[in-house]
């Protein structure tokens, strides 16, 4: 009796507990990433003649940006049709609409597109791989890839391999797509695999519009200058440029206010010149500059009263005459403005910048006051685009200054007058700022242009290098600082990029690992090796 009562009472206690509910935990976050289970046809077939792939996955997948991650070699003339796209699947299913070329190894390389749909993990870079012929093409091309002139690289590049045969010529990829492609395997290195012994052009773009061809308007491109040979044990290592475009006028030049025309170009205008065609006018006057940040030329012109201008465009060897009709009654008001705002630093330039060029300074309607309201001695220089004016004087630490222009201190190319503009600033402590001393050890070649770069990514000094020495920044702005040398191998003190047709590589850039903590009142002597 004792024995049962024992019993029931255990089997009471084991029901209720097994009936009481309680708060899941929900376990361990899922970190698998999706297995391929199977494929119709199969993984690695040969003698392929399907118009349709399925592949199945152990779990329910979805398709991130397949449109820009999948990449096919070689490329199909049609985008093959994939589904389901926009809701979880155990399976994909790929529609080839194209008839595909014979004894060749296509591989569908979907980059980080499948993810599993609970967590979101990644199947990096998997690929489906099958042949027309006999066999599949093992064979493999690698290297590195960077940009050859920014610190962070492009995303989406491409790899293409052409083959080096009768049809081949270096403008084919203007107008063909290639015979391979490849992807980063992460942001430096890149791979094409499964591709058949022979010999290549070996070519890198970030396809901007992704037809597979190269674009200089939109694409970066790098290449191996030379012809490769396939198999190979050699790593080819590419940069990855912007091409100055050839140069010409994409539109017509267009007239926005009275006096003022906008010609814009691409490419190099270094040399170019605008002519009136025929001004029989003696009190015609014309003045140009450049946009500080568009392709574009400023053109200012007074004294022909016509309803229209025909131009002549010189440009190196480039000539084109063009006729711009003028409509406008009103020119641009003067608008005056003083660069510093609240502080000026103590490496920087006092300036007055101008949106029509300035003509003329009357120093004797300049009013230069220090704080204890005492003239400041100065001098000024118009600079040759005759839209920012210096004034240089002695910077006095922690001082306030006042500056005033009385109606007619400027004058600008259409003998338009400022108004009375006040502008108030101050400096600041020497010990608010930093220096930076800098020894740069396994330099290939001088010169060489230093760039430090603040945490904000700009270019805050830049120093011009003839030779090995010490490199000295004072009154640098507190900030983490990158450094950045251009190598400048034609010597005229500016970074020149490359010439896939000519065959010409941009000159080097390197970006120094070291991050520089420039405190205030700090002094940073550094030596930065390569």
């Amino acid at each position: 009796m004792h024995i049962r009562l024992l019993f029931l009472l255990i089997l009471i206690i084991t029901v209720s507990s097994c009936a009481r509910r309680g708060r899941p935990t929900g376990g361990e976050k899922d970190k698998d990433k999706p297995i391929m289970v199977k494929a119709k046809p199969e993984f690695g077939s040969i003698h392929f003649e399907d118009d349709e792939i399925k592949i199945y996955f152990d779990e329910y997948i979805k398709l991130k940006d397949i449109s820009s991650q999948l990449i096919i070699s070689p490329p199909l003339k049609y985008t093959p049709i994939i589904v389901p796209q926009g809701t979880p699947s155990k399976f994909i299913s790929i529609k080839i609409l194209d008839t595909l070329q014979e004894n060749t190894t296509y591989t569908f390389n979907f980059g980080q597109s499948i993810l599993d749909n609970t967590e979101g993990n990644i199947l990096d870079n998997f690929k489906y791989i099958f042949s027309t012929g006999n066999y599949i093409d093992s064979l493999q091309v690698s290297g590195t890839i960077k940009d050859a002139f920014e610190y962070i690289p492009d995303e989406n590049i491409m790899i293409l391999l052409y083959p080096f045969d009768e049809k081949y010529n270096d403008s084919i990829l203007y107008k063909e797509k290639p015979m391979y492609v490849g992807a980063l395997k992460d942001s430096v290195n890149y791979e094409i695999t499964n591709i058949k012994a022979g010999k290549y052009a070996l070519i890198a773009l970030n396809d901007a519009s992704k037809n597979y061809k190269f674009d200089p308007k939109g694409d970066k491109i790098g290449f191996i200058p030379h012809i490769i040979s396939v198999p190979t044990d050699s790593i080819y290592d590419m940069v990855l440029f912007k091409e100055i475009l050839p140069f010409r006028l994409p539109n017509k030049p267009k007239e926005i206010s009275k006096g003022h025309i906008l010609f814009s170009y691409e490419g190099n205008a270094d040399s170019i010149t605008v002519k009136p065609y025929l001004t029989k006018d003696n009190n015609y006057r014309s003045f140009s500059n450049f946009d500080k940040v568009k392709d574009t030329l400023h053109y200012w012109h007074r004294g022909d009263e016509k309803d229209s201008i025909n131009f002549i465009v010189k440009n190196k060897d480039f000539t084109d005459s063009v006729r711009v009709k003028l409509r406008e009654k009103e020119i641009d008001s003067l608008i005056l403005n003083f660069g510093v705002k609240g502080t000026l630093n103590l490496r920087d330039t006092l300036n007055l910048l101008s949106n029509t060029p300035m003509l003329k300074v009357d120093t004797l309607k300049i009013n230069f006051l220090d704080k204890d309201s005492i003239n400041v001695p100065y001098s000024f220089n118009l600079n040759k685009s005759k839209n920012k004016l210096n004034f240089n004087f002695e910077k006095k630490h922690d001082s306030k200054y006042t500056i005033q222009l009385l109606p007619g201190a400027i004058v600008d190319f259409f003998d338009v007058e400022n108004d009375t503009l006040n502008s108030t600033f101050s400096t600041k402590r020497p010990s608010n700022y930093s220096s930076i001393f800098l020894t740069l050890n396994n330099i290939e070649s001088y010169p060489i242009i230093v760039d430090l770069i603040n945490d904000r990514g700009e270019v805050a000094v830049k120093y011009y290098a003839e030779n090995t020495h010490i490199i000295r920044f004072n009154n640098i702005a507190p900030s983490r600082y990158k450094v950045r040398i251009l190598y400048d191998e034609n010597k005229n003190k500016k970074w020149d990029t490359g010439n896939y047709l000519k065959k010409i590589q941009p000159e080097k850039v390197y970006y120094f690992e070291n991050i520089i903590e420039a405190k205030a009142n700090w002094e940073v002597e550094l030596i930065l090796s390569k």
